[in-house]
């Protein structure tokens, strides 16, 4: 027997997956919200829209069990409808009509108006800039670009968001200006790749002007570089970083690996010498870069030999922030076309060591801020601590400060300055000296 649904009229947007499908989401919660629907993010609603990440085995699986579990409660009457979007249904949307008939309707990335369409909406195409924020107040994504034109032979990437495609700078400038005016201090600046920005607009890589643009939006405090590719990295932006205050020096850029062989199958356009020679070049630019990076382990043919190479490499560089992925192999990849052959326990133990490393690593990188004081943005109260991070720090994936909140009351969304009193692998504890101005 069918069940009343308790939240009549209201769309619960699901988001799975990385950044880009945060903002993608929000974007569709303003468009939603300006047509006047009842819009809730990850909360109860009697229609649901479910955003999902195609990319690796792992996402891909956490996709489809989430499908199946609002298809579930479809089924018993908890909810009325169910969308898909998102590059899972971009990329696999003939087998998901068939495999999960139940769902409603599927979208590609692609796909918004038509989205919107199916839950009674209209795209306002005058809405640019106008997102329904879900993060923190205090920082926001701010997607530069959209799409990949790099060849590697392992990402699905451009099979699901297509050609590089940049935003022009006037435009960005109006978002982040909304952004500020709604009280966002930090801009993550996302794209599949920040070195390609402005290519296509500009006739030239325009990543550099366009953070001395964002630099002079009001309100905004910091900015940080998400996604860099190595291979043609604009080394004007280093200029920028360098005499910019609000640019904060950091940069993720991950380079996946570093055995010769290995780059050559991958096809990223680049060696060990190379990629080593850009990462001093980055230190000897800002020399207080704290530089992210992400690797992949269990790539086809990879050895024991490469991997030493790569392991060598990893406590020659002492990353300060470092993520390592074990190699999935996706259909109508390049690297589709080789033997997939290094065993998953291989994988997985590979990826054991690196973080390994890198754990020892990022505690001693931390023992080394013991008694400094660092300007931070406070996030949010996480139990019985308030819980920040320094500049050198990104939301979600990097190291956190952690305040006594039963002995110090902190504003969050303030910016404080805090001195380190203790440090872990992936933690600092401090306690604050004043309120930054």
């Amino acid at each position: 027997m069918r069940t009343k649904s308790i939240k009549k009229n209201r769309i619960n947007v699901v988001t799975l997956g990385c950044s880009k499908n945060v903002y993608d989401s929000e974007v569709l919660m303003g468009q939603l919200r300006a047509n006047d629907k009842e819009v809730v993010h990850e909360e109860e609603g009697n229609v649901v829209v479910i955003n999902t990440c195609g990319f690796i085995a792992n996402a891909k699986e956490e996709s489809v069990n989430t499908i199946l579990e609002y298809v579930q409660k479809k089924e018993v009457g908890q909810v009325d409808k169910v969308f898909v979007t998102g590059c899972l249904s971009e990329r696999y949307k003939p087998d998901l009509q068939k495999e999960i008939p139940n769902v409603d309707e599927y979208f590609g990335t692609s796909d918004l108006p038509n989205l919107l369409k199916a839950l009674g909406a209209d795209y306002k195409h005058e809405l640019i800039g106008e997102r329904l924020t879900t993060t923190p107040k205090n920082y926001a994504y701010l997607k530069i670009a959209e799409g990949c034109d790099r060849p590697c032979s392992f990402c699905a990437i451009p099979l699901m968001r297509g050609k590089h495609k940049s935003k022009p700078i006037e435009e960005l400038l109006a978002e982040a200006e909304k952004l500020a005016a709604k009280g966002v201090k930090e801009l993550v600046l996302i794209a599949q790749d920040l070195t390609y920005y402005g290519l296509d607009l500009y006739k030239k890589r325009n990543l550099a002007e366009l953070l001395q643009n964002l630099a002079e939006v009001e309100g905004i405090e910091w900015i940080r570089l998400h996604y860099a590719f190595p291979t043609g990295f604009p080394m004007d932006v280093l200029e920028v970083m360098r005499k910019e205050p609000k640019i904060c020096n950091y940069i993720d850029i991950p380079l996946q690996h570093i055995s010769d062989s290995i780059l050559k199958s991958m096809r990223r356009g680049t060696t060990q010498a190379k990629t080593t020679k850009l990462l001093q070049d980055f230190r000897a630019a800002v020399p207080e870069m704290a530089i992210r990076t992400t690797l992949i382990v269990g790539y086809p043919g990879e050895t024991e030999e490469d991997f030493r190479i790569l392991k060598n490499w990893v406590r020659e560089m002492r990353f300060e922030r470092l993520g390592c992925f074990t190699y999935s192999h996706e259909e109508n990849t390049h690297a589709y076309n080789l033997v997939d052959d290094v065993p998953e326990e291989v994988k997985q133990q590979r990826a054991s060591e690196i973080m390994e490393i890198q754990s020892q690593i990022s505690w001693e990188l931390n023992q080394e801020k013991i008694g400094k004081t660092f300007k931070c943005i406070i996030d949010r109260k996480e139990g019985n601590y308030f819980v920040g991070r320094t500049e050198f720090d990104s939301p979600d994936v990097d190291n956190e400060v952690l305040i006594d909140a039963i002995k110090h009351y902190i504003k969050i969304g303030d910016f404080t300055d805090i001195k380190i009193t203790d440090a872990a692998d992936f933690d600092l504890y401090g306690e604050p000296i004043k309120l930054s101005p």
